[in-house]
């Protein structure tokens, strides 16, 4: 029998405040350990909570920007449960009252345009972090509790199971990413934990309606883990069914060392939550005003980027891709492109060597790197001198016209003078050039990479071809 895969996500994005959500302390990561608490991050008797007003601007935000209706009124929930990582036993959370709702996020896979429903979005308070011995849950000896993290605003982001693959869900998640980089609510750095995702999924028989029992797979950090565990998942469950088996409601857990999921517990008797409303604080009350000027002041989204790309400055998918996943580049590129420059030649010197060097070094102001478009456009050096040239812009105060001049390196354009080192380069290598005449065709590329080692790479290559097509046809 072949199955149909069924996938949800749970996203946990941390919000990109100074403080914590119910109170002051910091949340700079790298701190050492147990050194950014307090009495209400701790939980200690007594300690009153305080709602981080940014962190609630952020969700607003975030929920703007996946189409979401933005709830006026909405309540926090204690949810209790005990972990060595949840000092009070109970995390603040939004249950039945949640600030966001149905909405949904778009994406390409390929050249298709998918859309993944958002059933809710909503505000909580991040746990401590486990160091466990061993560096995995699997088979650590102890583990520590950094309570740091505990407290920092998150939203929580939660999808319909209309997630259908593995590569999907990554597509999603690197999507979702990129959306809430552009919001400016989240670094969502994921080797930091600043981003996170529990992923559901279950199999059904191919064409069926009725959903089969779903696993959960838990704290997955990274875009390869999460297709790999879903990957691994839907493979062992297809074999558990065809076996005649039955699939457990549990939790698992990814393994990357091993690839794959072990259990980590069952969830079918686990204990409810008993969630209640959280006493110490009062429900949100949105004014509609607050929210529109939110709206107002929402950036422009990677996909709408994308399309302003491709429409209005005639780049590829693949070259409006690359631009838009790294938004600094894109930025050197409007600023050009908005000065007259041509905006496929910009968009290859953004891609190309330019990239590597401006990810160690920083950017260049956009108006040294129009130097060097204008004159690679006049012919004033080859597109290989161009590169050089890039290198030591990075190098050198100096402007790409100023560094032509002082290395020399402008391009030999007097035909006379090239005709001369075409003629040389031919009677040096005589036998050669009646070998071409006589059919050796693959000569060709000898005899122009003799022309240019000689000029040292000085000279218009289509000008190189001509003389040598004329020399080399005129006696044959």
């Amino acid at each position: 029998m072949k199955y149909d895969i069924v996938i949800g996500l749970e996203i946990h994005v941390a919000l990109l405040t100074e403080s914590k959500f119910l109170c002051s302390c910091a949340t700079a990561f790298g701190a050492p350990p147990n050194t950014q608490c307090c009495p209400v991050c701790l939980g200690l008797p007594g300690a009153l909570p305080l709602v981080n007003e940014q962190a609630v601007e952020y969700a607003v935000r975030a929920g703007l920007a996946l189409n979401c209706e933005i709830n006026h009124f909405s309540r926090f929930d204690r949810k209790n449960y005990f972990y060595p990582d949840l000092p009070k036993a109970y995390q603040i959370t939004q249950d039945v009252f949640p600030i966001c709702t149905n909405g949904y996020l778009e994406y390409y896979i390929d050249d298709v345009l998918c859309r993944t429903t958002i059933t809710r979005l909503h505000l909580e308070e991040e746990a401590g972090k486990l160091v466990h011995s061993s560096g995995s849950i699997v088979d650590s000896e102890y583990s520590l509790v950094d309570y740091n993290r505990a407290g920092i605003p998150l939203i929580e982001i939660v999808t319909a199971p209309d997630i259908t693959s593995p590569r999907q869900a990554r597509l999603f998640l690197e999507q979702l990413r990129l959306l809430m980089l552009y919001m400016g609510v989240s670094d969502t750095k994921m080797e930091e934990g600043s981003l996170r995702c529990d992923a559901n999924i279950s199999l059904k028989p191919a064409g069926s309606t009725v959903l089969g029992t779903k696993v959960e797979i838990k704290n997955l950090n990274s875009f390869r883990a999460l297709e790999r565990a879903l990957e691994y998942e839907a493979a062992r469950q297809s074999r558990v069914l065809e076996q005649g088996g039955e699939i457990k409601q549990e939790s698992r857990t990814w393994d990357e060392r091993s690839g794959r999921t072990l259990s980590m517990r069952s969830k079918g008797d686990a204990p409810d939550y008993r969630i209640f409303p959280e006493p110490d604080l009062p429900p949100l009350r949105l004014e509609p005003d607050w929210v529109f000027r939110i709206r107002e002041t929402l950036p422009e989204r990677p996909l709408e980027r994308l399309h302003r790309l491709e429409e209005s400055y005639g780049l590829s998918r693949y070259e409006s891709t690359f631009l838009v996943n790294y938004a600094d580049f894109c930025q050197v590129f409007l600023e050009l492109a908005e000065e007259g420059e041509d905006n496929t030649d910009l968009a290859n010197l953004l891609m190309g060597d330019y990239a590597r060097l401006a990810r160690e070094q920083g950017h260049l102001e956009p108006q040294r790197l129009a130097g060097l478009l204008q004159i690679l456009q006049e012919g004033l050096i080859t597109h290989n001198q161009g590169k050089a040239v890039l290198e030591e812009l990075f190098k050198s105060p100096l402007s790409a016209r100023e560094i032509v001049k002082e290395k020399g390196w402008e391009v030999l354009k007097d035909p006379a003078q090239l005709k001369g080192v075409v003629q040389q380069v031919l009677t040096a290598n005589s036998e050669l050039v009646e070998r071409y005449r006589g059919g050796e065709e693959k000569l060709w590329g000898f005899f122009v990479g003799q022309v240019m080692r000689t000029v040292q790479g000085k000279a218009d290559p289509q000008m190189v071809n001509e003389l040598l097509k004329g020399e080399l046809t005129q006696k044959s």
